[in-house]
């Protein structure tokens, strides 16, 4: 699996599918959401994937719900600002949906406003965009609604049939699920995902607490073909179950960690797509995260994949 991919010849390099939503953070630092204001801010991982992926140089698409709306109008409009094809956002009379989240020294912790973000559909237009894709990423929150899930479940039968890999962000959140069983169901989706990138939080709230390499253990007894486990300031652990290699972080500028998860799955996707093989495409993954932790905001500035490689020497 650490060999490079040979992608049959389609239209799209990456759909996305997930979450695209409003972030609405405090002007100032509290542990008790005691804030007067709050900043409006585009959110949305798998959008966010898609505007890093299309910056650094490859066909990139979403998938996407969002409210008929001002909320939704703003989220639209800062994905055609970065030339991301919208196409397939569509418009819900939900409203668009809000992660609301108070500055902190520790982990935030979100207080979730669901509406629009589960109101994706499989049409025939999405089935022929899977078809023409190379690879198709989705996250935890479509599969946390029954509605949404029963969509996803069509996307990997569309996939599978279509030689399309699948990658899986595992980031569970337990206030996101209606089932009480929603660890089981995000377990249940990992034997027929070609990639995932759990980061230690990640592997924490699906397992309990663990070690790195006992934690990417139990993503494998459960089907996994290839774990990309991301370890913060330091660095990244693959493994294809059989072999394991750790890789130290490239960042030397660290302003602002948001996104920084959502740059390394963009590095790694493109480094995949154009031609490196697992590892360096890790390597192109971690020069994306690096370079992002240099700005604020999920959304920073991204250089072509070129300049990227040739800045950090991969």
């Amino acid at each position: 699996m650490y060999d490079k991919i040979n992608f049959d010849n389609k239209i799209y390099d990456l759909l996305t599918i997930g979450e695209l939503l409003i972030d609405m953070i405090s002007n100032e630092f509290s542990e008790k959401f005691s804030c007067n204001s709050y900043i409006r801010k585009f959110g949305g991982s798998p959008s966010n994937i898609a505007i890093n992926a299309k910056k650094l140089g490859v066909n990139s698409l979403p998938i996407s719900c969002v409210g008929n709306d001002g909320f939704g109008d703003f989220l639209i409009s800062s994905l055609e600002k970065e030339n991301v094809d919208t196409s397939q956002i569509i418009r819900s009379k939900s409203p668009t949906s809000m992660v609301v989240l108070t500055r902190s020294k520790e982990t935030p912790i979100p207080i979730f406003y669901r509406g629009a973000d589960y109101q994706i559909k499989y049409t025939p237009t999405l089935d022929e965009k899977i078809k023409n894709s190379k690879i198709v990423h989705f996250s935890s929150w479509p599969i946390s609604k029954k509605q949404s899930r029963e969509v996803i479940e069509r996307v990997i039968k569309t996939a599978k049939e279509s030689s399309t890999l699948i990658g899986f962000d595992p980031n569970y959140h337990k206030d996101l699920w209606e089932e009480e069983n929603g660890t089981s169901l995000m377990k249940s989706m990992i034997k027929y995902t070609d990639f995932i990138k759990p980061s230690e939080d990640d592997a924490e709230r699906l397992f309990g607490k663990d070690n790195p390499e006992n934690q990417i253990k139990k993503f494998f007894d459960l089907g996994a073909k290839l774990v990309v486990m991301t370890l913060g300031k330091d660095g990244v652990i693959v493994s294809d179950g059989v072999n394991s290699e750790k890789f130290d972080t490239l960042a030397t500028n660290v302003v602002d960690v948001t996104g920084a998860g959502d740059a390394f799955w963009a590095g790694f996707y493109v480094g995949l797509i154009k031609g490196r093989n697992v590892i360096d495409s890790v390597k192109v993954g971690l020069a994306a995260s690096a370079f992002k932790l240099r700005y604020v905001g999920a959304i920073s500035p991204m250089p072509r994949y070129e300049e990227l490689i040739k800045e950090f020497i991969i």
